[in-house]
């Protein structure tokens, strides 16, 4: 079923508009002639319309690279050698709000929201009549899912942290929440950071009723999918510091799966990245040989676009980690000048990084969210935050039990950080990380191979990327995010 994501893609009845155009705050009404208020009458037309939505998260603007890429490249966790011109600004804390990266994230968020929002309004109203219920709640399922990671993504990067180590900023505004379609010329208005995450929870929830009423999901990678659903649950919940529901979601999402352990050799760990299979993986893209996004991808990005691991996270691996098996190096790096050969996107079988898809919930992270869970809960246990962790530490060869871990929580939770930042490398989290453990952070870093960074001590959790100008001109009631170049290192 990969290829019918991108099949019937081009059939799509409805995709949302370009966002600040200057008609409306999104341009949902006609694709290709076809009106889509009435388009969604039977099933077949839903199921073609949700494969439209996953196209739109699949797209390169979003989920396929933009939207993943921003969660790590302005952190202390990648290097741009200088050589291209790509991601600079965002690098380089020098963006303004007509950035393009940014523009996109915030178009094709909203097209997937709002996508799946007329998908399940019209599900709805066809179910009490329809007799394949069976699929319409799997169509729901997955349509819920498709909006709760959409609002996610949108809350994280272009609002405040809702939880920094322990402060609620959750009167902070948010996004625009599609809980319902919105209709052209509709005046609208930004929620709370509490309001946008409690949509999140609430789709999530959601989606997981229908997979039940469903008899289960489509038991496919591409998919989204119960194990999925629940990981994206246990995110949201780690990032509102409802520990325990964080570690419940984390567990359920690992049972769904059938995952009690990892890869722990340089073969079995080059091995999840050889083809686009990773068995330790809950949800990925459609990326292919044949649907990629060629110069734009991620993989592209991560090799001739010059962007690397930074000297400070080479550091933080062992010789004895597996996980720096699938760290290469082009023919023509230099300490001074690297040129990294992908990564998680280099060990593709066809060796072109281009083709190498996208891992967006992934049993590792599961592991470590249970492990921070319960340093952070009053009620959880060193034994168990060890318990958790060794599932992932093991990676390095030279950890073999609990007693090689810390045993109080305060060392446990360094380990963690450490941790999280060697195994999520390239997963684009590390920028919520930072930000949530209000961590004074080392961005912008030059002089490879030497671990230098242009700020120092910059206070990331106040970081906040601007709405982009085109919909702040629009004039359909979004407000721009007041200061937020103030709140920029210097």
């Amino acid at each position: 079923m990969k290829k019918a994501i991108l099949k019937f893609s081009a059939m799509i009845l409805l995709l949302g508009g370009s966002v600040g155009c200057g008609n409306d705050f999104l341009d949902t009404n006609y694709f290709q002639g076809v009106d889509s208020e009435t388009a969604l009458n039977s099933v077949g037309n839903i199921a073609t319309a949700l494969n439209g939505a996953y196209y739109n998260l699949f797209t390169r603007y979003f989920a396929g690279n933009y939207a993943i890429t921003i969660g790590d490249v302005p952190t202390d966790i990648a290097y741009w050698n200088g050589q291209t011109g790509h991601w600079d600004g965002i690098y380089t804390f020098t963006f303004t709000d007509t950035d393009l990266y940014l523009y996109y994230i915030w178009d094709y968020g909203y097209k997937v929201a709002d996508n799946a929002a007329r998908i399940i309004e019209a599900a709805i109203a066809l179910y009490e009549e329809s007799d394949d219920k069976a699929s319409l709640d799997l169509y729901l399922a997955e349509a819920y899912a498709l909006r709760g990671y959409a609002q996610l993504m949108l809350t994280n990067i272009f609002c405040h942290q809702i939880k920094v180590d322990g402060t609620d900023f959750s009167a902070q505004p948010g996004i625009v929440v599609i809980d319902k379609p919105i209709e052209a010329l509709t005046q609208v208005s930004r929620s709370t950071v509490g309001q946008s995450y409690e949509a999140v929870v609430g789709d999530l929830k959601n989606a997981l009723t229908h997979f039940t009423a469903a008899g289960g999901d489509r038991g496919e990678l591409y998919y989204f999918n119960v194990a999925a659903t629940y990981g994206l649950l246990a995110r949201t919940y780690l990032y509102l510091e409802q520990w325990e529901d964080a570690a419940d979601s984390a567990q359920a999402a690992l049972d769904a799966k059938g995952i009690s352990a990892l890869a722990y050799t340089a073969a079995d760990y080059r091995a999840l990245y050889t083809s686009n299979a990773n068995v330790e993986s809950m949800y990925a893209l459609a990326i292919s040989a044949t649907d990629n996004w060629s110069a734009n991808s991620c993989g592209t990005l991560w090799s001739t676009y010059n962007f690397s691991p930074s000297p400070k996270l080479q550091a933080l691996y062992e010789t004895t980690d597996c996980r720096t098996a699938i760290f290469g190096w082009a023919g023509t790096s230099t300490d001074a000048v690297p040129i990294f050969t992908g990564g998680k996107y280099s060990c593709h079988s066809s060796g072109n990084s281009a083709y190498a898809t996208n891992y967006i919930v992934n049993a590792p992270e599961m592991f470590l969210i249970i492990a921070e869970a319960n340093v952070q809960s009053s009620t959880g246990t060193v034994a168990a935050a060890q318990q958790a962790l060794l599932n992932v530490a093991k990676r390095n060869s030279a950890i073999t039990s609990a007693s090689d871990l810390p045993a109080n929580k305060s060392d446990l939770l360094t380990f963690i950080k450490d941790e999280r930042a060697r195994e999520l490398f390239q997963e684009g989290l590390r920028l919520y990380d930072l930000r949530r453990w209000n961590e004074n952070a080392d961005v912008y870093a030059y002089q490879a191979p030497n671990i230098a960074f242009t700020y120092t001590g910059y206070k990331i959790s106040d970081l906040i990327f601007p709405i982009p100008s085109d919909e702040i001109t629009a004039g359909f009631g979004v407000e721009q995010n007041e200061g937020w170049a103030a709140t920029l290192p210097k």
